[in-house]
């Protein structure tokens, strides 16, 4: 492990040769400038991408079997997994529990720099004992420069109760090696304000994470095509997507969907099922279960029975 009191060597520390006149540009060239190096951003998300796609298999799999998955970091890395996490239950209608962040510092260091509490291992392993981790679930650590030791005791913790383990950092693994069942290195080089891991290596952090929770929901059923059918209703913004899917989908009117959304519990997949296949709330709800919430599985199924 990196010795803490030595970051200077790290990938994300070093200073960017072509900012070395930062505070001499105009605005318009600091613009330029950023613009360009986040560029930066997506191509080490696509250097990534076949780690990143076992990361979705796996952690799909495990989900699919009653698991539950978890983010862990500090400072930056941590409010972007704790982001992600509450993202989740609006878009894809999960259970809070499913997705869940954790932070060093808790949730004061949300919107209160608690940096220091990062270098704490044995917080990073209670969180996990906390959480009663089992080997159904799923544990991302994310820390830009690799080191951050709370990330460390958590992954490690996970990784003794046969939890999945996935590393993310934004340095490579000559620079800090870690053991986890997946590594994902994020390499987005040295920021345009040295060691300011908010830009480069926060943006590339928020693509991945982005790619990473909705390749998952895909693989779990919760996208049709590509419309979001488990989206939660909870305000107008969304009944009003919902009320648009369904008639993009099925051709209704506006008023029929409306119907159609209200007798099918406000669920927009059980509505579309409902009506392409005229089963009742309550039998279309128990096909649905019966193909763990896949609506094209669903619709297939129905299809078979209908011919057999």
């Amino acid at each position: 492990m990196t010795n803490l009191q030595e970051r200077g060597h790290l990938l994300t520390e070093q200073v960017n040769p072509l900012s070395l006149n930062l505070d001499q540009l105009s605005c318009l060239e600091l613009v330029e400038l950023f613009n360009s190096e986040d560029h930066k951003a997506v191509a080490a998300v696509a250097a990534a991408k076949v780690e990143i796609a076992k990361a979705i298999e796996e952690t799909a799999a495990r989900l699919r079997q009653g698991g539950r998955l978890f983010y862990v970091g500090a400072g930056t890395s941590g409010r972007l997994g704790v982001l992600d996490a509450a993202e989740c239950p609006p878009t894809f209608c999960t259970p809070p529990e499913l997705v869940q962040g954790i932070i060093a510092g808790g949730a004061g260091a949300l919107v209160r720099s608690s940096e220091d509490l990062e270098d704490r291992a044995e917080d990073g392993d209670a969180a996990i004992a906390q959480r009663h981790i089992t080997l159904l679930d799923v544990v991302v650590g994310i820390t830009a420069g690799g080191t951050t030791p709370f990330v460390h005791g958590a992954l490690n913790a996970a990784r003794q109760r046969g939890a999945l383990t996935i590393f993310m950092a934004c340095v490579p693994a000559e620079q800090v090696g870690f053991e986890a069942d997946i590594n994902i290195r994020l390499l987005t080089g040295p920021e345009v304000l040295a060691g300011s891991t908010r830009l480069k290596a926060g943006t590339v952090t928020k693509l991945t994470l982005n790619i990473l929770s909705t390749g998952v929901m895909v693989k779990l059923g919760k996208v049709y095509g590509n419309r979001m059918v488990d989206v939660a209703v909870t305000n107008q913004k969304l009944r009003d997507r919902a009320l648009r899917i369904l008639q993009d989908l099925t051709g209704l009117s506006r008023e029929a969907a409306g119907y159609l959304l209200e007798h099918s519990g406000k669920w927009v997949k059980l509505a579309l099922l409902m009506h392409w296949t005229g089963l009742s709330k309550e039998d279309g709800d128990r096909l649905l279960s019966k193909h763990q919430g896949n609506l094209r599985d669903a619709v297939a199924g129905y299809k078979d029975t209908q011919q057999s």
